[in-house]
């Protein structure tokens, strides 16, 4: 087992420096320059101003230095300036990463528990109403866009005055229930697609399982279809069920970025795209790379929890 997590750690560092050095090198082949985006496109009309701003940020030396300048930096936690406020973006990212965690967190978190009890019973019950029926929500899932049902939301709940926010953000130490109220939409929006893949997810697998010869003869023993299903079904019929989590992870990561702005939420998702749009190069490229350490953490988890699972792949 120690082996294994050795291995999956490893590989999800390389995988968070390899992160790195691509986002590195895109933000230096971006047309313009950081200097432009620091002193105007008339800096070029100025070639001692531009020597001094290239000295002043280590532009002037070559790129294999500045990347080894950048990533010491990076890992002792300093990620630079906005280009914009000046302000550290390390600083910045600690304030606005809670935020987005909170609101994947709770999306996950909603999709679990509607998911896997939706599934197991329309499994359980195939051919049914229930079952039917559960498809039907798995394909409207499916098929609507988080941001589409995020604005959704916000039209009927501003036309029909039933008194939730539909924008702005209430920290918890503002009030519980005004926090909760100010997350609630975004949640929905996100938790939706996310819910209908765990359902699908999970009816496959347990009907799968279902016809294993191990459950088919405990069943013949007599056990109560319930016993059955905690016993011997539920164990193996999770296991993908993880995996799908991980991967829904890196979805509710980018579809935060539509849905925070969507709903004026200040995370990390609003943040990188502030960046973005504002040639911030320094926010662009800490929050890509913290995106991409929260997705590659979100599956090394997975990962782990897969092997506690199933103690066959660890072979």
């Amino acid at each position: 087992m120690l082996r294994y997590v050795l291995t999956r750690t490893a590989t999800a560092a390389l995988s968070i420096l390899g992160v790195a050095t691509i986002v590195f090198v895109m933000m230096r082949l971006i047309p313009g320059g950081i200097v432009e985006a620091l002193a105007g496109p008339s800096v070029a009309q100025s070639p001692e101003l531009l020597a001094q701003l290239e000295a002043k940020y280590g532009l002037d030396k070559p790129v294999v230095v500045q990347y080894g300048y950048w990533l010491g930096n990076a890992l002792r936690g300093d990620l630079g300036e906005s280009l914009g406020t000046r302000a550290p973006v390390a600083t910045e990212i600690v304030r606005r990463t809670g935020i987005t965690i909170e609101l994947t967190g709770l999306a996950t978190l909603v999709s679990l528990l509607v998911g896997v009890p939706a599934g197991v019973i329309a499994a359980l019950r195939r051919g049914s109403v229930t079952d039917v029926a559960t498809r039907g929500f798995t394909l409207l899932g499916l098929s609507i866009p988080d941001f589409v049902l995020g604005t959704v939301l916000i039209y009927v709940v501003s036309t029909r005055g039933l008194g939730l926010p539909v924008s702005g953000y209430v920290s918890p130490s503002e009030g519980l229930l005004a926090h909760f109220r100010s997350i609630l939409l975004p949640t929905l929006s996100l938790a939706v697609v996310t819910t209908a893949v765990v359902v699908r997810v999970v009816r496959s697998s347990v009907v799968e399982v279902l016809g294993e010869p191990y459950v088919v003869t405990a069943r013949a023993k007599g056990l109560a279809a319930g016993v059955v299903a905690r016993r011997h079904v539920m164990r193996s019929a999770l296991i993908p069920t993880v995996t799908i989590v991980g991967i829904n992870t890196g979805y509710l990561l980018s579809g935060a970025v539509i849905i925070e702005q969507l709903f004026s939420l200040p995370g990390l998702g609003r943040y990188a795209l502030e960046g973005i749009l504002g040639r911030d190069y320094p926010v662009a490229q800490a929050t890509v790379i913290v995106g991409a350490l929260m997705f590659v953490l979100a599956s090394l988890a997975a990962d782990l929890l897969y092997a506690y699972l199933d103690p066959r792949i660890k072979y």
